[in-house]
């Protein structure tokens, strides 16, 4: 089994993990689950895991999360009740441009999404990030472009920065 070592890898790392999890699903619930079934991918796996776990965990959550999109474009989903959870939202500034945000990173690809996620969220630098999409340096480099683009489209160019190159 797999122990300390993994105890002490998830109480370091669930915080920074389901953060990126919400970021790729839009949904704290959906988040939650996610996290759970790679934590769980891990626990099992977890002396043959070779490398940063982080990475591998990352990885994972954008494997998966990417999976759950496929299945939603073969069945999509009908919200309940979004009429009603907009109108008992409280409409402070934050909320709004959270709200905006999440609404905006739903809509991009999910490619892109994982991405803009990985890139500027969660401050990797691109080769961290090429390696968790399991793709080239220059394909996240594109994806996280579009994605920006995307993003200070429908965002306004004051809500998005691009952080810088690293």
């Amino acid at each position: 089994m797999a122990g300390a070592g993994f105890d002490d890898f998830v109480r370091s790392r669930s915080t920074g993990l389901l953060r990126v999890a919400y970021l790729l699903t839009g949904d704290r619930h959906a988040a939650e689950d996610l996290l759970q079934e790679v934590l769980e991918q891990m626990y099992v796996r977890w002396r043959r895991i070779e490398g940063a776990p982080e990475a591998y965990a990352r990885k994972a959550l954008v494997n998966r999360a990417t999976n759950r999109w496929r299945w939603r474009a073969r069945r999509p989903e009908t919200p309940l009740g979004a009429e009603h959870e907009r109108a008992g939202r409280d409409h402070g500034d934050d909320v709004a441009i959270r709200a905006a945000v999440l609404d905006a990173l739903r809509d991009l690809p999910p490619r892109q999404r994982a991405a803009v996620v990985l890139r500027y969220l969660d401050d990797l630098p691109v080769h961290e990030v090429a390696e968790a999409l399991g793709c080239t340096e220059g394909t996240v480099k594109s994806n996280s472009s579009r994605g920006l683009d995307r993003l200070k489209q429908v965002l306004g160019p004051s809500l998005v920065t691009d952080g810088g190159e690293r």
